[in-house]
Parts: C-alpha cells; structure tokens; sequence
C-alpha cells in the first residue's frame, strides 16, 4: 500500500497565492516604513534646525508692581528674535506678560530682565522664543 503524494512538483505551477500575497505585503509594508521613517526625520530635521532661539528661566523674585526674571538666552551668531515671559498671580490669574528682545552677535546671553505686573506675581513662566 502506497499513499499518493499530495504535494505538486516542484517549479511546475508556479508559487503559491499565499506567497505571493505575503511578498506583496512585505514589499508593501517596507516601503510604507521607509516613508514614515523619512517623514519623521524630515520633521525632526526642521524642528531642530529652525529652533534658533532657546531661553531658560533660572531664577526670579516678585514683589508687588514686577517681576525680575534671570533669563538665559540661547541663539545662533547674529540671530535676532524674542521670548515671552508671563506671571501669574496666587489664584492663576495672569498679572504680567511681556516680549524680550534679543539680538546681536553673542551664542549665550544671560541677562535679568523685568517683567511688570499689575498685581503681585508669583510666578514667571517662559512662554516661548521666536526668531525675527
């Protein structure tokens, strides 16, 4: 007694449905993630790259009428832009917010400047820079 073979000759029929559809979605699935991966960089890219001006608050003292806030600045040689700083009283409400410009041919700039406010500040919260 001899059983049949089930399987067909080999490079007979050609390949399988089955995999030709998992080749086609291998290629799919490959070229899909080198375009997202490349879309993510591009953004990254711009993110960084136009990033020109980055500032951090160090430390501030409120009193009653202002705010003094030691900022510093980071931008490129010869880049010109502002930040905007903010203070908010106990109960969040906004009291103060101002642009600081900065410009000039220094990389770092560690400067104090003074946010007034139209009632007691308790905090100063850098809001964000921009070039221009």
């Amino acid at each position: 007694m001899s059983t049949a073979s089930t399987r067909l000759p080999e490079g007979r029929y050609g390949r399988p449905s089955d995999q030709r559809a998992d080749r086609k979605l291998k290629i799919a699935g490959s070229v899909l993630g080198a375009f997202l991966l490349a879309l993510i960089g591009y953004f990254a890219y711009h993110y960084v790259a136009q990033n020109e001006i980055s500032a951090e608050v160090i430390a501030f003292d409120a009193s009653d009428g202002a705010v003094k806030v030691h900022l510093e600045v980071r931008k490129d040689a010869g880049a010109s832009g502002y930040c905007t700083l903010r203070s908010q009283s106990a109960d969040g409400a906004e009291v103060g917010r101002a642009d600081f410009r900065f410009s000039g041919p220094a990389t770092r700039i560690d400067k104090v400047v003074t946010l007034r406010t139209t009632a007691q500040g308790t905090t100063a919260e850098l809001l964000g820079c921009h070039t221009g």
